[in-house]
C-alpha cells in the first residue's frame, strides 16, 4: 500500500535490499506505436457490428461463387476503414509530437554533488530536482527547500484545476535549511508515502531525516507536494524530491478519458440495424426457398442451355442450399448502409463547430466562447427532460459582497467603512467592542487567502504614513473568504499577509503577529475549517468557521439562540451564512492536542479517519462569536431561462450545499419556485419512520391538490433516509412536483439524485450543469454534462461534455442547437435506411424475373459508389446546414422543443413510416420502369439483346434512385 523512496537514491548498503521498481518519467498520451498501429486499429474498427458484418460478407464473396464481385463490398469497406485509420493515425501522431516535446524538455537534477542538465524523461523516483521561477514542475515533488528561510514557496495550479490563486507550500524544518546543492547532496532521508492516486488534494506520507544523533520523523501532506503541471511563482527556485513520475503523476492519472456516454440516436441506430439484418435474412431465406421451389420442375432445374456438370449433380444438397443462401445474402447485403457510421461521425464532428462559432454563446466580459469537449452527444441536447443545476456560481455570479453580520447576539451592517449595530446608539454596546475585535481577527486568521507578493516587498509595504492600509490585492480560491477578509480590512482589522509560520493582522493600524501552529485541513464534507494560533501574548487559540449546522452543536457558550435567529434571518434574505467560534487552550490541553495531531498525521493507514477523530476532539466546547452574511447576486437572465425551460417541458431541479432558508430564498428570486406554488418540505428528519410518514402525507396532499403546482424542498439528511428504503415513494412525490430543491447536498448525493432519475422506469434524458469541483460527479453521471466557466476552478469544465460561460446560454444551446442537431441527424439516419431499401428491393423483385438465378440488377460500379458518393454527400450537406425553422423562432417559442422530445423522430412509428415509404418507392421505381420498357429487349441501335436484365431499366432505376 505504500512506497519507500530513498532521497538521491542512496539505498541501504547492508543486507540484501531490492529497490522498488517505479515508472519512468515519460508521459504517454498516444494510443498507438509504429508496430501496433495496424493490428490494434483494425481490431478496434472491426469491433463495430457494421464493419464486422461487411468483413464477413467480403470473405463470403471470396470463398464462394457469388453474383457480385468482392470489390462491391471490399472497396467501400476498405474506404471506410482507411479514412477512419488515417484520421485516428493523424490524431495519434499529434499526440506523439506533444509527448516528445514534454518528455524532451530540459531539467536540472542533483547528482554527484552538482547540478546536471538532463531531459525530463530521464528523471527517476528519488532524484532531487531544481525548478526555477515561472517553470512548471516536471514530476510530482515533495518540497525540500526554497530560496526562502522558512522553506515556503507559492504555486499556481491553473493547468490542473483552473484556480489562479497562489497556493503556499512548505518544506519540513529539517530540510528547509538545506538551500545549496552541496548541503542537499549530503542529505540522508527516506520518504514513505501512499501509492499514486488521482485525487489532487490528497497526499499521505512521512519523511525520516537521519541526523548525527537521532532520526526525526515529520508528516507530509498536500501542503508538501508540488504537482506536475503546476507553476512556481514568486519564488526564485526550489529543490524537491521526485515521488511520482510519468504516468503515475496526479496530472496523468487525471487525464480525461473520452466520454463513454451513448446518445439515444446511437441506440436507435443499433436497433434499426438489427431490424434490417432481420429483413436481410428474411429476403435471403425466402429467395433461397423460392429458388428450390421453382427448380422442383425439371425443365427449370436443368434447362437445355445451362446443363449441370457431373460435380454439380453429385454435390450435397445441404451445401448447395447454404451456398445459395450466402449468395443471396451477398446480393442483398447493401440493404445495410455501410457508410452510415462514418457519415454520422462526420456530421457530429463538423456540426459541433457551430456551437463554438455561435457569437450568441460568446461572453465578452470574460472573452470566453462555448466549448465542445465531445461531439458524440450533440443531438442529446434536443432531448433533455430534466435539468439538474448547482446554485452558487451557476445561477448566481459567485461574486460575494459582505452585507451583514451578527456579533455576540447583535446584528451589524457595514456603513461608510464602519460596523453599525442595530438597535443601539454608537456608544451603547461598549461590552461588545472586545467581541467585535476578536470576531474580526477570527475572520482575518481563519482562511486560505493570499496577498499579491509584489505588495509585500519593502519595509513599509502597502501602508500610508498614518498606518492606514492602501489597497491590498487578495487572492482566494473561495469568493466567500475573500469577501469577508476584504470587509474586515475596511472596518479596521486588516490581514497583511503571512511570513513563514506567522500571520500578521493590523487592528486600528497596530500590527499584531500570530504564530500559525496548526491548520485543521478543510474538508467539504465536514463543512468547517479551523486554525490554531499563538497570540502575541503567548495564548493558544482555536478559531473555527463553518456552516451553522456544524458550528452551533459544538458551541457551549456565547449568544447561541440569538445567533441562530440571525442566521435564519440572513438566509431568508438569500445571504450565504457562516458561523464563527473560538476556544482557548490551557498549556496541558495544547500539549495533548499536539501529541494526538502528530500521531494521526504520521499514520500511513487510515490517516483520514484518525484525523477526523482528532479534529472532533479539538473542535468542541466552543464559544460562539457570531455569524456572517454575504450576498451572491443572480446571474443575468436566470429567471427568464428557467421559465423558458419550464415552457419547453423541462423540469428543473436545484441541487445545492447551501442551507434550507438561503436555497429557498434564491429559488424564489430566480423563478425556480413561484409565489403561487404550494411549497412542500421534507427536511430535518432523523429516522426512517418519520421520513416515510412525511412522504406519505406529501403524496396525499399532492393528490388532493392536483390542480395547483407543487414545489418540493428536501435536505441532504432526509434525502439519505428517503433513498434508503422509500425510493419509490420519494420518486412518486418528486415526479408530481413542478420544481424540486435539494439543499445541504454532498457532492456524491448530487450524483445519486441524478442517477435515481436517470435509471427510473421512464428513462428520461438528464442534463447536469455546474461550475465547481463539487459538481463534477453529477456532471459525469448525467446523460449530458455542462460546465460553467466560473470562478471555482475549471474542474467542472474539464469533466463536462459542453462548457458555457453563463447559465442564460443554456436556452439557445438546447432550443436552437439541440433542436437542429436532433432534427438533422434523425433525418440523416432515417434517410440512410430508406435509400438502401429503395436501392436493394428492386434487386429482390428482379429475382422473380430471372428464376432466382442470383443475377444482379446493377453494375458493380453502382453498387460500390451508391453509398460512398452518390447518396452520402448530399444528405451530409443537408444534415449540416438544414434549418427548418428560423433560430429566433425556436428560441422565442420554447414550446416547439416539446415537438422533438422523447426521441419523437426516431421512434418506431417514424421508422416504420420511412421503411414502408422506401418499399413503396422501390415498387414504383421497379414496376414503373418495367412498364415503361415493356417487352422490348432490343432497344439499342445496334440490335443487341439484353439477357436476364435490361440495361435501360438499370440506368433508369439508378437515375430515379439518385434523384
Amino acid at each position: 500500500d505504500t512506497r519507500t523512496i530513498y532521497i538521491a537514491n542512496r539505498f541501504p548498503q547492508h543486507g540484501h535490499y531490492v529497490p522498488q521498481k517505479f515508472a519512468d518519467n515519460r508521459i504517454i498520451s498516444s494510443k498507438y506505436t509504429v508496430w501496433n498501429f495496424v493490428p490494434k486499429n483494425l481490431f478496434e474498427q472491426f469491433r463495430r457490428v457494421a464493419n464486422f458484418y461487411f468483413l464477413i460478407i467480403f470473405l463470403v464473396q471470396l470463398m464462394i461463387d457469388t453474383p457480385t464481385s468482392p470489390i462491391t463490398s471490399g472497396l467501400p469497406l476498405f474506404f471506410v476503414i482507411t479514412v477512419t485509420a488515417i484520421k485516428q493515425g493523424y490524431e495519434d501522431w499529434l499526440r506523439h509530437k506533444a509527448d516528445n516535446e514534454v518528455n524532451g524538455a530540459p531539467v536540472y537534477v542533483v547528482r554527484s554533488g552538482g547540478l546536471v542538465k538532463t531531459r525530463s524523461k530521464n528523471i527517476r523516483v528519488g532524484d532531487i530536482v531544481r525548478v526555477a521561477k515561472d517553470e512548471t514542475f516536471p514530476v510530482d515533488l515533495v518540497l525540500l527547500s526554497s530560496d526562502r528561510v522558512d522553506g515556503s514557496c507559492h504555486v499556481t495550479t491553473a493547468s490542473l484545476d483552473g484556480e489562479t490563486n497562489l497556493k503556499t507550500h512548505v518544506a519540513v524544518p529539517e530540510t528547509a535549511v538545506l538551500q545549496s546543492v552541496a548541503n542537499l547532496d549530503k542529505l540522508v532521508a527516506v520518504i514513505e508515502c501512499q501509492q499514486p492516486e488521482a485525487d489532487l488534494y490528497r497526499f499521505v506520507g512521512r519523511i525520516t531525516v537521519s541526523q548525527q544523533i537521532e532520526e526525526i520523523v515529520r508528516p507530509l501532506g498536500p501542503e508538501s507536494l508540488l504537482l506536475r503541471g503546476a507553476r512556481l511563482k514568486n519564488t526564485k527556485e526550489i529543490f524537491g524530491v521526485a515521488v511520482y513520475t510519468g504516468m503515475e503523476t496526479k496530472m496523468a492519472l487525471n487525464y480525461k478519458s473520452k466520454s463513454q456516454k451513448r446518445s439515444a440516436v446511437e441506440k436507435s441506430m443499433n436497433s434499426f440495424l438489427i431490424i434490417y439484418l432481420i429483413i436481410l435474412l428474411f429476403e435471403a431465406s425466402l429467395s433461397t426457398i423460392l429458388k428450390y421451389a421453382w427448380q422442383a420442375e425439371e425443365k427449370w432445374d436443368e434447362p437445355w442451355y445451362n446443363e449441370k456438370t457431373e460435380h454439380e449433380r453429385n454435390s450435397s444438397k445441404i451445401l448447395r442450399f447454404i451456398s445459395d443462401f450466402l449468395a443471396f445474402l451477398v446480393l442483398y447485403n447493401f440493404i445495410i448502409p455501410i457508410s452510415l457510421y462514418v457519415t454520422v461521425e462526420m456530421q457530429k464532428f463538423l456540426g459541433s463547430f457551430f456551437i463554438g462559432w455561435d457569437l450568441d454563446l460568446y461572453h465578452e466580459e470574460t472573452n470566453q466562447r462555448a466549448q465542445v469537449n465531445t461531439s458524440d452527444l450533440n443531438e442529446e441536447l434536443g432531448q433533455v427532460e430534466y435539468v439538474f443545476t448547482d446554485k452558487t456560481g451557476t445561477l448566481t455570479e459567485n461574486e460575494m459582497q459582505f452585507r451583514e453580520c451578527s456579533i455576540n447576539g447583535i446584528k451589524y451592517q457595514e456603513v461608510n467603512g464602519k460596523l453599525t449595530s442595530e438597535g443601539f446608539s454608537e456608544d451603547s454596546p461598549d461590552g461588545n467592542r472586545h467581541k467585535e475585535e476578536l470576531f474580526l481577527k477570527a475572520v482575518c486568521l481563519c482562511h486560505t487567502v493570499q496577498i499579491n507578493a509584489d505588495q509585500t516587498d519593502g519595509a513599509d509595504g502597502p501602508w500610508h504614513a498614518d498606518g492606514i492600509a492602501s489597497s491590498l490585492e487578495y487572492y482566494a480560491s473561495s469568493p466567500d473568504e475573500k469577501a469577508l477578509v476584504e470587509a474586515a480590512s475596511r472596518v479596521g482589522v486588516v490581514f497583511t499577509g503571512t511570513s513563514g509560520d506567522s500571520m500578521e493582522v493590523r487592528s486600528l493600524g497596530k500590527p499584531e503577529r500570530y504564530k500559525l501552529l496548526h491548520v485543521l485541513e478543510f474538508d467539504p464534507n465536514r463543512r468547517r475549517m479551523s486554525v490554531i494560533v499563538e497570540s502575541p501574548s503567548g495564548e493558544k487559540l482555536l478559531f473555527t468557521k463553518g456552516a451553522e449546522s456544524s458550528i452551533l452543536p459544538r458551541s457551549k457558550s456565547g449568544e447561541i439562540d440569538k445567533t441562530r435567529i440571525h442566521v435564519d434571518e440572513f438566509a431568508l434574505k438569500g445571504l450565504r451564512t457562516l458561523c464563527i467560534a473560538y476556544r482557548r487552550f490551557t498549556p496541558e490541553e495544547y500539549q495533548e492536542i499536539g501529541k494526538r495531531l502528530h500521531e494521526a498525521r504520521t499514520a500511513l493507514q487510515q490517516r483520514e479517519e484518525r484525523l477526523a477523530d482528532v479534529f472532533n476532539f479539538i473542535e468542541r466546547d466552543l464559544e460562539l462569536l457570531g455569524a456572517t452574511g454575504v450576498e451572491d447576486k443572480l446571474q443575468e437572465k436566470v429567471q427568464e431561462t428557467i421559465e423558458a425551460l419550464r415552457l419547453a417541458g423541462i423540469k428543473v431541479w436545484v441541487l445545492t450545499g447551501d442551507k434550507h432558508e438561503t436555497a429557498v430564498s434564491v429559488s424564489l428570486s430566480c423563478g425556480h419556485f413561484h409565489r403561487t406554488m404550494n411549497i412542500l418540505e421534507l427536511v430535518q428528519h432523523k429516522s426512517d419512520s418519520t421520513c416515510a410518514e412525511q412522504l406519505r402525507q406529501l403524496a396525499k396532499r399532492i393528490k388532493e391538490d392536483h390542480v395547483i403546482q407543487h414545489g418540493l424542498v428536501v435536505d441532504g439528511t432526509s434525502l439519505s433516509l428517503a433513498l434508503r428504503e422509500h425510493e419509490k415513494l420519494f420518486m412518486e412525490v418528486c415526479k408530481n412536483c413542478s420544481a424540486v430543491l435539494c439543499c445541504r447536498m454532498a457532492p456524491l448525493q448530487k450524483a445519486k439524485v441524478v442517477r435515481l432519475l436517470k435509471t427510473s422506469p421512464e428513462k428520461p434524458i438528464t442534463l447536469a450543469i455546474g461550475d465547481g469541483a463539487n459538481d463534477v460527479s453529477m456532471i459525469q453521471e448525467a446523460h449530458v454534462g455542462i460546465g460553467i466557466m466560473g470562478k471555482e476552478g475549471r474542474q467542472a469544465v474539464r469533466n463536462s461534455d459542453y462548457a458555457i460561460a453563463r447559465f442564460k446560454f443554456l436556452s439557445k444551446l438546447l432550443f436552437v442547437h439541440g433542436h437542429f442537431y436532433y432534427i438533422r441527424i434523425a433525418t440523416l439516419v432515417q434517410y440512410f435506411f430508406y435509400k438502401n431499401v429503395c436501392f436493394i428491393t428492386p434487386q429482390f423483385l428482379y429475382q422473380f424475373f430471372c428464376l432466382f438465378s442470383q443475377q444482379t440488377l446493377y453494375d458493380s460500379v453502382y453498387l460500390t459508389l451508391y453509398n460512398i458518393c452518390f447518396t452520402s454527400l448530399p444528405v451530409l450537406i443537408y444534415s449540416l446546414f438544414e434549418q427548418h425553422v428560423h433560430p429566433h423562432v425556436l428560441q422565442s417559442k420554447p414550446v416547439l422543443y416539446r415537438d422533438i422530445s422523447k426521441n419523437a423522430h426516431l421512434g418506431f412509428k417514424p421508422f416504420l413510416y420511412w421503411t414502408i415509404l422506401g418499399f413503396f418507392h422501390a415498387f414504383v421505381f421497379f414496376y414503373g420502369s418495367y412498364l415503361l420498357m415493356g417487352e422490348d429487349t432490343s432497344l439499342l441501335g445496334n440490335g443487341q439483346v439484353q439477357h436476364h436484365k435490361n440495361y435501360s431499366t438499370t440506368v433508369l432505376l439508378v437515375i430515379l434512385l439518385n434523384v
